[in-house]
This record gives C-alpha cells, sequence and structure tokens, in this order.
C-alpha cells in the first residue's frame, strides 16, 4: 500500500494463523506491530522469521484480568497512539476451566479479554488519527446466546455452548463500544467463515485430524481471510460500526445486535471487573 503513513498496530492472539497472517502483511507495509501472544517459543520463533525491527512480541495469559491489564499498560508506556487494535485471542477448551479470577476461561479469553483492550487501549486510539478495532468472531451467526441466569456456564459446560456465547458476546461488545460516541474509533465485527487457521487448541488429535483434513478441502487460505482486515487497518470504514461476515454486510436488526443487550452485558461486564 504505497504512500501511506507508517501505522501502530496492536494484535491480540498474533503469533497463530489469522493474527501472526496479519501482523506479517502489515509488517510488510512498514507498519509498526506489537503481537501479543501466550507463548514466548512461537513469539521468540516469529520474531526470528520476521527479522524486522518494527515487531515486538508481548507474552501474555489473556486469560487473566491482571495480565491484560498489565499488557495495556506497557502498551501506553511504549505509544503515545494507536492506530489499529486487532482483536483474534481464543482457544477451544474441551472441559470447563477457571481462570485465576475464578472466571469460566473461553469467556475471560475470547471475551473479557476483547472487551478489556478495546476499553482500556481507546485513550490511546482516540489519539491516533483513523483508529480501528476490528474484533474477528462469527459475526452474522444467530446461534449460541448469553446465558443471563450463568453467564460462567457453571451448570452446563460445553465447548461450543462456550464458544458461541463468547461470540455473540462479541457481537454485543461491538455494538455498545460504536453505541459510545465519545470514542472516534470505528469497529468491525468480522466473521471470516471456515478458515484454514491453527488447529493447536484442539487437544483431542482425533478431532484436529478431522478438522484439518476438512481444512484441506473446504476451509478458506488463511491469506484470503485475512485480506479485508490488512485493508482495513489501512484504510477503516466509515461507519462507527461495521459487521461483515464473509464478505457480506450483516444486517444490523439482527437479535444478536440488540442494543439492549448490549448496553446489558456491559453493565455485567463492568460489574463483573469491579470484583476483580
Amino acid at each position: 500500500m504505497p504512500g501511506q503513513p507508517q501505522k501502530t498496530v496492536i494484535i491480540s492472539g498474533g503469533t497463530d494463523g489469522m493474527g501472526r497472517a496479519t501482523a506479517l502483511a502489515r509488517l510488510a507495509t512498514g507498519d509498526h506491530v506489537t503481537v501479543i501472544g501466550s507463548s514466548e517459543a512461537k513469539g521468540r520463533a516469529m520474531l526470528d522469521h520476521a527479522a524486522n525491527p518494527n515487531l515486538r512480541f508481548l507474552r501474555a495469559d489473556l486469560s487473566s484480568v491482571a495480565e491484560t491489564e498489565r499488557v495495556v499498560a506497557r502498551i501506553a508506556e511504549e505509544h503515545d497512539s494507536i492506530d489499529a487494535l486487532a482483536l483474534f485471542a481464543n482457544r477451544v477448551s474441551p472441559k470447563r476451566q477457571e481462570t485465576s479470577d475464578g472466571l469460566e476461561f473461553t469467556f475471560a479469553l475470547y471475551y473479557l479479554s476483547r472487551y478489556l483492550l478495546s476499553h482500556r487501549l481507546r485513550p490511546l486510539l482516540d489519539a491516533g488519527t483513523d483508529p480501528v478495532i476490528i474484533n474477528v468472531a462469527g459475526v452474522g451467526t444467530t446461534a449460541g446466546r448469553i446465558f443471563w441466569e450463568d453467564p460462567q456456564l457453571t451448570r452446563r459446560y460445553g465447548r461450543i455452548r462456550a464458544q458461541l456465547q463468547a461470540g455473540r458476546a462479541n457481537d454485543l461488545l461491538g455494538v455498545a463500544f460504536a453505541n459510545q460516541a465519545e470514542s472516534k474509533a470505528r469497529y468491525v465485527l468480522y466473521h471470516p467463515g471456515f478458515t484454514r487457521s491453527g488447529t493447536g487448541s484442539l487437544q483431542n488429535p482425533l478431532v484436529r485430524g478431522s478438522v484439518e483434513l476438512l481444512g484441506r478441502f473446504f476451509a478458506r487460505p488463511v491469506a484470503d481471510a485475512v485480506q479485508p482486515i490488512v485493508q482495513w487497518i489501512g484504510q477503516p470504514p466509515t461507519d462507527p460500526l461495521s459487521a461483515i461476515d464473509r464478505g457480506k454486510p450483516v444486517d444490523k436488526t439482527l437479535k444478536t445486535l440488540n442494543p439492549d443487550d448490549a448496553a446489558r452485558l456491559a453493565v455485567y461486564t463492568e460489574d463483573l471487573l469491579r470484583g476483580h
């Protein structure tokens, strides 16, 4: 993208799959990119592969509120402004796990870390020239819901149930954030569809093998899936909220993008964080 100024880009879940591909693509344009990941080995391998002084790696367990807050503080120490925040961090948990904060793991990593990064980094984003947040989840999918009576899934946990709830929570996060008129950062909810991304989080070898086999024949290449993200970082959309499902705009009147539910989830989340 010749002629564009260098941008400062932060990517959570940036050492694997689509996050890694986005980071490398933006590095190639001359951007300064910081990737956040839980694996020191993967971070170091990526630094060695890129061999680019504009790439930084921050190791953090984003399922932890304290770790996420630490990363935010570190970024604020190193940057006066941010141009783009791309959110990819997610990992499937076959059995219910609790984080060090006593929260359900999928909810904490897939949703809560994205909430914290979006809101805590907002001052730095607002200091940018043309800021954008890109939340890669499952917008457009209507399966799943927020279990208001038990958001931490203490009674009926299932990996798909947990993933779908966190996906719907991310939909509502985008709606609530965009409704904050005081922020100039645009919010993009993006569902890339079935993509040939990493399968390392799938612990069962049979499941992992099946997904890899299906991916070989039916999934989109990672480079194709991240192309819109790379473009949005370079030239953000003009609307406060964009919702794109596999290249097509999503009807914002869907029940999964209900503003009242978005406000309700924001209140629940802030109450939850006050306890930590």
